[in-house]
């Protein structure tokens, strides 16, 4: 369609020139046969005139002798004997000075519209008799160039039309494979491993790219498949020994010669505790990666289990837990979170051993806020950006440490869009906030 517009315009330009040109070799044979009239009956060429122009729709023919004068009028012979060539009409004047045809189409200010005009010297052996001029409207110019452009527009239509109809088919035969392949992805992402794409259909590098995908979904179920019997192998390795030291503590404790070395096998045998509870934790992730794992967490929930997982040694170590607040479901993972608060409580009653809160509440921009704070000595602001770096150790952390506790936290809390700021606790002391995307739209 964009083609034809100026295609348009240039069988529109060629067909004026070409009615032009009609025009003008039709003034030529008129004026070739009023010469053979004027010399022969003179005073005829009126009725001549009248008699073959008359009822032409539109149009007009006039003769002029060599001094412009009208001698002959298809309208009637009330003009006779007038002036014409000098009113206003170039084509006569061209004529009657060089003696040649003329013809082109301009607007006529009598008749307020675009005219066609041709106008032919009348010569006999050489004599110049005067001129003729034949007028039409553009109607027919017009006419013609309306059928070009319409049979333009319907070829124009029909192409469109043809090529929305390929057009259609081509994407259907492309789309189908493409929507069948993001279809097997989304359910692969979504912890269904069996998904594949098993197609064949589309064009070559569609049916390429199926069979890779379905390759690395093989792969990528064989990996999860031996991680997960890895895990449970060694998860059920490790339970036997743990619930072999388990028993042999208890009945150490029952045994003990003083109340001291009681207090040590209790702290060894919630030590194993802690170590049973990491076997199982790796025992629940495994099965979380085979399906795909949960996309949200509820704080509140977590908060709890992680009070009563470590109210006992924080007691153990000169602590205190407490915890505030009103929860909300997160976007995240209840081990990952789980494993950020052990984190930031160990740190806390190790470093810190101090009165510790943990506070659940609502942060900006749509995210939920959990909060460890202790009231220890706190952290230096200059290594407050730094603390969630690997490895990284102030110059007042206590021996045996690995830097490794906050790095953790900071990784799990940014695999899930959320982030860690580490600030000084209202009451002293260090305040880490992890803030979480709200699930379902719960933030503010």
């Amino acid at each position: 369609m964009t083609l034809e517009v100026p295609l348009a315009f240039n069988l529109q330009r060629r067909a004026r020139a070409e009615a032009v040109g009609d025009a003008e070799n039709g003034a030529m044979l008129v004026a070739a046969d009023m010469g053979a009239e004027l010399t022969t009956r003179p005073r005829a060429l009126q009725r001549y005139v009248y008699r073959n122009f008359s009822q032409t729709q539109d149009g007009r023919a006039i003769v002029i002798d060599p001094d412009g004068t009208l001698i002959a009028d298809s309208l009637g012979p009330d003009d006779l004997g007038t002036g014409y060539a000098t009113r206003g009409r170039p084509e006569l004047l061209a004529v009657l000075r060089d003696m040649r045809p003329h013809s082109e189409i301009r607007h006529s200010e009598t008749l307020g519209q675009d005219i066609l005009v041709a106008a032919a010297p009348i010569l006999d052996e050489g004599r110049f008799f005067g001129a003729v001029r034949l007028t039409t409207g553009v109607g027919v110019v017009q006419d013609r160039v309306r059928r070009v452009v319409g049979g333009l527009v319907i070829i124009g239509l029909a192409s469109l039309l043809a090529g929305l109809i390929i057009a259609f088919a081509l994407a259907g035969s492309l789309s189908r494979p493409l929507s069948k392949l993001a279809d097997a992805a989304k359910r692969l992402g979504e912890g269904d491993l069996s998904a594949r794409a098993e197609t064949s259909q589309g064009t070559k590098e569609v049916a390429q790219l199926a069979e890779s995908f379905d390759e690395m979904a093989d792969r990528l179920e064989a990996t999860v498949k031996a991680q997960r019997e890895f895990v449970a192998n060694a998860s059920h390795q490790l339970r036997t020994p743990l619930t072999g030291v388990k028993l042999r503590l208890e009945s150490a404790i029952a045994e003990a010669p003083s109340e001291e070395i009681r207090h040590q096998l209790e702290a060894a045998e919630t030590e194993v505790d802690r170590l049973a509870e990491i076997v199982e934790r790796l025992l629940v992730m495994a099965r979380r990666v085979e399906r795909g794992g949960p996309s949200e967490v509820d704080l509140g929930d977590a908060v709890h289990r992680a009070v009563e997982r470590w109210r006992e040694r924080a007691t153990l170590r000169g602590a205190m837990l407490d915890s505030i607040g009103e929860g909300g479901r997160a976007v995240g993972d209840p081990a990952d979170l789980d494993q950020v608060l052990d984190n930031l409580i160990d740190n806390a009653i190790t470093h810190a051993p101090s009165p510790v809160l943990i506070e659940t509440g609502r942060s900006g921009g749509g995210k939920l806020l959990v909060a460890v704070e202790d009231r220890g000595p706190g952290i230096p602001l200059e290594e407050r950006l730094r603390v969630t770096e690997r490895f990284f150790r102030g110059r007042n952390a206590p021996p045996g440490g690995s830097g490794l506790g906050l790095a953790i936290v900071r990784e799990l809390v940014e695999k899930w869009g959320g982030e860690v700021a580490v600030t000084t606790g209202t009451q002293g002391g260090t305040r880490v906030e992890i803030r979480l995307l709200a699930a379902d739209g719960e933030g503010p």
